[in-house]
């Protein structure tokens, strides 16, 4: 079971957020917490937190469970708010400052789930895999004669 972990208004661009949640998207979060505590990108620090998180999370709803196969499953950046300022420019004139903020969303599960559920779906059409070709061979036989 997935968990989520979120976190809002944080004061970093969505563009430089992006940049580290690409990089960590589909890693084990081992892994992922290692890339992210030696990243020299600023926004490392607060998306280490998260992930911490979402892996707290997920214990909490899976009570005594194997955290050893966690994945980052999804993650993704939105915008947030955006405050703008003006800075002086020359001539009299003011030139807007705009400081972004984004919101980012972490989801984390097992890597094993997805392979099981492919597992069962092969293992229950390969009963069906006989009848099936009998009855294409049927077909052909009818139409070749």
């Amino acid at each position: 079971m997935e968990a989520v972990a979120k976190l809002n208004n944080e004061p970093t661009s969505p563009r430089k957020m992006r940049l580290l949640a690409d990089l960590i998207r589909g890693m084990k979060v081992e892994k992922a917490l290692a890339v992210l505590e030696h990243n020299p990108k600023h926004p490392a620090v607060p998306l280490r937190k998260l992930v911490l998180s979402a892996i707290s999370n997920w214990k909490a709803k899976n009570d005594g469970a194997d955290e050893s196969e966690l994945i980052v499953k999804t993650i993704f950046v939105d915008a947030a708010r955006v405050i703008k300022r003006m800075r002086p420019a020359p001539q009299g004139r003011g030139y807007r400052v705009r400081k972004r903020s984004n919101h980012v969303t972490v989801f984390v599960d097992t890597a094993v789930e997805p392979i099981l559920k492919v597992k069962k779906e092969v293992a229950s059409n390969e009963s069906k895999v006989p009848a099936i070709k009998s009855t294409l061979k049927k077909k052909a036989n009818s139409e070749t004669a």
